[in-house]
């Protein structure tokens, strides 16, 4: 990923440079731990080592700072899907890899962090107008993501043809997103495959 810079201001008014990308990784951390309402700026300020002046400057707010994680963690997660899906042949075979994607994210400290999306649907996209239309965007990427791969896999032969594309996308969409939400209790990968592979009897 190319790292990009930001100028902010520190306490003392002097300018300084900071590392965009790794400050939004770090406030990720405390979101996906603490949550929209119970993270403080004055945890975030501290976990992305910053001033007080600095984080102002370019976020304004806690809501400035999640926003732009939000932003930062979609980046994040397309990137892994993407070369994850290209890497598979046919459209059977690119569902099973986004599946994969999701099992492998929702097991062990990665999967008791849960996903940012998720959360947000439920933590913040009630009340925030513009969380509630990133979120909902995310959700929609999410499904015709799906309705492509299946209908790949229907012009390919590797899904039958009485697949019907937008209720199983949906229902794997809702599969994956749960997967995520369980993952948050401490499942073990193994858990998590079993039920992406019972996930592909939808496509039977």
């Amino acid at each position: 990923m190319i790292t990009s810079t930001i100028q902010a201001t520190r306490l003392r008014g002097r300018p300084r440079e900071f590392d965009m990308d790794a400050a939004l990784d770090k406030a990720l951390a405390v979101f996906s731990e603490r949550g929209y309402h119970a993270a403080s700026i004055s945890e975030l300020t501290e976990a992305m080592g910053l001033t007080s002046g600095s984080v102002y400057k370019a976020f304004k707010d806690k809501r400035g700072i999640f926003l732009a994680a939000f932003d930062h963690y979609r980046t994040i997660r397309r990137k892994i899907v993407d070369e994850k899906v290209a890497a598979a042949s046919s459209g059977r075979e690119k569902v099973i890899a986004l599946l994969n994607v999701y099992a492998d994210a929702s097991h062990g400290a990665q999967g008791r962090c849960g996903c940012l999306v998720v959360g947000s649907a439920t933590d913040l996209g009630l009340f925030d107008d513009e969380a509630a239309k990133r979120v909902a965007l995310a959700f929609e990427q999410n499904e015709q993501l799906l309705v492509d791969l299946l209908r790949l896999g229907k012009a390919d032969g590797s899904i039958p043809d009485h697949i019907d594309v937008a209720t199983t996308s949906r229902t794997l969409l809702c599969l994956m997103k749960g997967m995520r939400l369980v993952g948050k209790t401490g499942r073990s990968h193994e858990e998590m495959s079993a039920v992406a592979e019972t996930a592909l009897k939808l496509l039977n």
